[in-house]
């Protein structure tokens, strides 16, 4: 007797797993899939270049509002290649052109007071340091976004062209 309950719900449960297996690939994404998806394409530098304050909400503009895809200029036109192929949408060039020199941050660590301020405002954890002690910036993991410099009280962080 308990053998046919456990085959009878072992049935019931393969069954229903087939079919939203097969309702899952049948039906098309929902928006919030679709969002997911333009996000993961973005390169999550969180830059802020495109007019909004990250790449989730530059994705989700893009899918429900129809945002333009061409303004990520870190991402480049590979990033307006690859969002056009999935949201059925023209390739269009770069809004803004992307720089054609890379800067960083430096920080002046004889004027650094250790506040947090710019570390707080880093969206890519670029630099390091902690509280009351000095700061300095990982030139490799800078985007060169330039949100750390405005929230310095002391003005110690300034952007300096690298090769």
């Amino acid at each position: 007797m308990i053998l046919a309950a456990i085959i009878t719900i072992s049935l019931i449960a393969l069954i229903a797993g087939l079919a939203l297996g097969f309702a899952s690939r049948s039906l098309p994404p929902a928006e919030n899939d679709r969002v997911e998806q333009v996000n993961d394409l973005l390169p999550q530098t969180q830059c802020a270049q495109c007019g909004y304050p990250g790449c989730r909400p530059y994705a989700r503009a893009v899918v429900e509002s129809g945002e333009a895809i061409n303004l990520c200029p870190p991402g480049g036109e590979a990033t307006v290649e690859k969002l056009a192929a999935l949201l059925g949408r023209e390739v269009i060039p770069l809004a803004k052109a992307a720089p054609s020199r890379r800067e960083v941050a430096i920080i002046d660590e004889s004027l650094c007071i250790g506040c947090l301020h710019c570390r707080n405002a880093c969206p890519v954890d670029a630099i390091f340091g902690a509280q009351t002690l000095m700061h300095t910036v990982i030139e490799s993991e800078c985007t060169g976004c330039e949100l750390c410099v405005a929230p310095c009280p002391v003005d110690c962080i300034s952007m300096q062209e690298v090769a």
